[in-house]
Parts: structure tokens; sequence; C-alpha cells
């Protein structure tokens, strides 16, 4: 019997129409709370890219990396306009999940093309 996975690819920002992360996971909640907490390196903890703003499931894995790949191809504006088409205001996604507003930023800890410090 072949094990059942919930195959998710999904897009953070940082803030409405700030830095974008295109991501795929077979544990969306497990990530949202690496993310969420730093616990992966790299460029999503570097730039503060925690918001959940776009996300969709597949049955197998194998076309969730295909999705995901053709998504980080895109050209930018595609991306907005994929979220914006579900997710007008950006919404925050991950409070449906349980998890807690994310507090806000200043603009240069936004993902702006900034590096946020790691002290």
């Amino acid at each position: 019997m072949k094990r059942e996975i919930n195959s998710t690819v999904y897009i953070l920002a940082s803030r409405k129409n700030g830095t974008l992360y295109t991501g795929v996971t077979s544990d969306l909640v497990k990530r949202l709370y690496e993310h969420r907490n730093g616990l992966i390196d790299g460029f999503t903890s570097d730039y503060g890219v925690k918001r959940l703003v776009w996300f969709e499931t597949h049955d197998a894995m194998d076309s969730a990396i295909v999705r995901e790949k053709r998504i980080k191809k895109w050209n930018r504006q595609w991306k907005i306009e994929l979220i914006e088409a579900e997710n007008p205001e950006w919404d925050d996604l991950a409070l449906a999940f349980g998890f807690e507003p994310l507090p806000a930023l200043s603009r240069e800890r936004a993902g702006d093309g900034f590096p946020l410090s790691r002290e």
C-alpha cells in the first residue's frame, strides 16, 4: 500500500509585496513552524520571509516538485498575480493552522534586500 503524503507547494513573503520564497514540503505545518522560528538557515531566515501567502496541495510529491520548480522560474509579477488571485490582502494564511500573528517588522527588517543580522 502506498503511503499518503500531503505534498504542498507554498509561497512565503516578508510582507505584502516584499521578498518571496517558494518551497515544497510533505508537512506544511512543520515547515511553517521551522520557518517562523528561524530553524532553517539560509534565505528565509536571512530575509525574514515567514508569512504564508499562498499554497496548494498535491496528491503526489513528484507533481508538487514539478509545480514548485515551474513557479520558481516565473517572473515576480506572475507570482504576485498567483498570490493575489486567492489572497489579495496578502493575509498570513498560517493563522488558519493555529499559528500566532507575526510581529510587525520595520521596513529595514522587512525583507527589502537587507539581510537580518544573526546576533
